[in-house]
């Protein structure tokens, strides 16, 4: 290889794909092994998007986030829920360990109020975390999340439907879940640092209870 061009890519700002650069980034750990074994740096990333792509409400995809919102709710940012499709339950978030003083609830008027919302709390630094409901494809907001996600150095949880499984997306990290008898498959779709050929399994705590974290209620 060149010298001129093996000293750029020993540069500590550039990033080689077929690396996972676990140091360098800020993780979150997701309370399960199996999971935080195939992501980059050992966790969900801080400071960037995460997808959770699905084909309906109420598989385990929020009790696959629980111990890391618990985690997070004992620092001093929000965790906030941005038009969600129906009202968390709190006795399920307490008893998930989440402190309910840190949950923060938006519903938004419109499609275009959400993703507004969803923008602002990633960008205000007030925010550990986002739980947002996206229906609407659009490239070009998805990547001002991005950028607001980076400035706020924020969590963003976007829960969107499995069939924009194949569009572009700038979240770096996106996973597709789907039920399964011992709790959610979970495909990981893209991460820095390569694809992963396998799904995997995740057990989840309490699979087989039919209590959600969302109430049955419509919010």
């Amino acid at each position: 290889m060149n010298s001129s061009l093996e000293s750029v890519l020993q540069h500590p700002g550039i990033w080689r794909g077929s690396q996972r650069a676990q140091a360098a980034e800020a993780v979150l750990p997701t309370g399960f092994a199996a999971l935080d074994a195939v992501l980059p740096g050992g966790g969900w990333p801080r400071g960037a998007l995460t997808e959770l792509l699905i084909r309906r409400q109420g598989i385990g995809e929020l009790r696959l986030l629980t111990p890391a919102l618990a985690r997070l709710s004992e620092e001093d940012g929000w965790l906030a829920w941005v038009a969600p499709p129906y009202v968390p339950y709190a006795a399920a978030l307490a008893a998930a360990g989440i402190d309910l003083a840190h949950v923060l609830v938006a519903k938004p008027a419109s499609d275009a109020d959400t993703w507004w919302t969803a923008e602002q709390a990633l960008r205000s630094g007030a925010c550990g975390a986002l739980l947002a409901w996206l229906r609407a494809a659009d490239e070009r907001r998805m990547r001002r999340l991005q950028l607001a996600a980076e400035t706020g150095r924020a969590w963003g949880v976007l829960f969107r439907h499995a069939r924009l499984a194949t569009e572009r997306s700038p979240a770096a990290l996106r996973l597709l879940l789907e039920p399964a008898s011992e709790g959610l498959a979970v495909r990981v779709l893209k991460r820095r640092g390569g694809p992963v050929n396998r799904p995997l399994v995740v057990a989840l705590p309490d699979a087989g209870r039919t209590t959600s974290v969302l109430s049955l209620a419509r919010s």
